[in-house]
């Protein structure tokens, strides 16, 4: 009975201290606390849900400054310091919710801004009371001393150094997006970049071009009678620029590379035969680390064969066959001939 009453006597004292540490987070000592302005800041966003119009935007940004400037109070209390620097885990924090506050939007809250200027934010919240003096009652503004001035520049360069960084990944991740043909390069001389497989891979939207072409340019000859296929090829280039413009606007519409890429034919006598090959390219304008470029090419066959019109005469008709694939090849396009 005695070990039973001890047991229940240890719950109840478990429950006191947990509630009295709960109670010692939660209650604010005073009025005038940083738990104070958190609460302001819930009261304020449960408000500004049911309001509307300016008077909801008003709210909504009370409720932001309530909340960064509780989260900087309590967490420069007792601050734990970011390893190998002077920069409070509280100012990292707070720096995070100015740069969400200042640079997010309803539609993404964490944009590609808010993480770039984080880390320079927090550095100057890091550096803003060491030109403070005195406490919160009577407070000047001073001049840090020369060796702190030091480590405040050190802290600021190297941070605005991984603002640097972090925007160049957000214009490199936006590059390849847009132009996603960059990624057939294998970066070999970038100092920046650095592909982790060896494969030149082809790039899709050359490989698309040719292969929405192709049976274009099939309908234009297959079964044609051959006089007219031989003036056809002659004037090859602008029937290929007509044909290609509408695949390029239509396939490649939501890429900027889009005016990059043009088709061009090569035409080549055959002179074993009365035949030509007829190679489709697909030329990249843009960067490359080749000076000259690449382009990809498809390969067709066109010959005379013999045939019987409707009327039952025997005439001569062309005949083309294409390669499945494309070829990626590395430099220029040879000339027109």
């Amino acid at each position: 009975m005695n070990t039973l009453f001890k047991d229940v006597i240890g719950i109840f004292k478990f429950v006191e201290e947990l509630y009295a540490g709960v109670k010692k987070v939660l209650v604010p000592p005073k009025a005038y606390s940083w738990q104070t302005l958190i609460y302001l800041s819930v009261f304020s966003w449960i408000v500004s849900y049911f309001a509307i119009g300016y008077i909801k935007d008003i709210i909504a940004f009370c409720g932001w400054l309530f909340l960064i400037a509780g989260t900087a109070w309590y967490t420069t209390e007792d601050p734990l310091r970011v390893p190998g620097t002077f920069m409070p885990v509280g100012a990292v924090i707070t720096g995070f919710l100015v740069s969400v506050f200042a640079f997010g939007n309803q539609e993404d809250i964490i944009t590609p801004r808010t993480i770039v200027l984080w880390p320079t934010i927090a550095a100057l919240i890091t550096a803003i009371p060491e030109f403070i003096e005195g406490d919160d009652t009577d407070a000047k503004a001073q001049i840090p001393k020369p060796e702190d001035r030091q480590r405040i520049l050190i802290l600021l360069g190297s941070s605005m150094v991984l603002s640097c960084w972090l925007q160049f990944y957000f214009v490199m991740d936006n590059w390849l997006q847009e132009y996603p043909s960059l990624q057939a390069d294998n970066f070999k001389r970038s100092t920046f970049v650095v592909r982790t497989e060896q494969p030149v891979r082809i790039p899709a939207n050359g490989v698309i071009i040719l292969d929405k072409l192709q049976p274009l340019v099939e309908d234009q000859i297959a079964a044609k009678p051959w006089s007219v296929v031989e003036r056809w090829l002659l004037d090859a280039k602008p029937q290929i620029d007509k044909l290609s413009r509408p695949i390029i606007e239509k396939n490649l519409v939501k890429y900027e590379e889009k005016r990059l890429w043009v088709a061009e034919p090569r035409v080549v006598n055959l002179r074993s035969s009365s035949g030509y090959i007829l190679d489709l390219l697909s030329i990249w304008r843009g960067p490359s680390s080749n000076p000259r470029g690449y382009y990809l090419k498809k390969s067709c066959r066109v010959e005379p064969v013999a045939a019987t019109n409707k009327a039952g005469e025997k005439i001569t008709v062309a005949e083309i066959a294409c390669l499945r694939l494309s070829k990626l090849i590395a430099g220029s396009p040879p000339p027109m001939q």
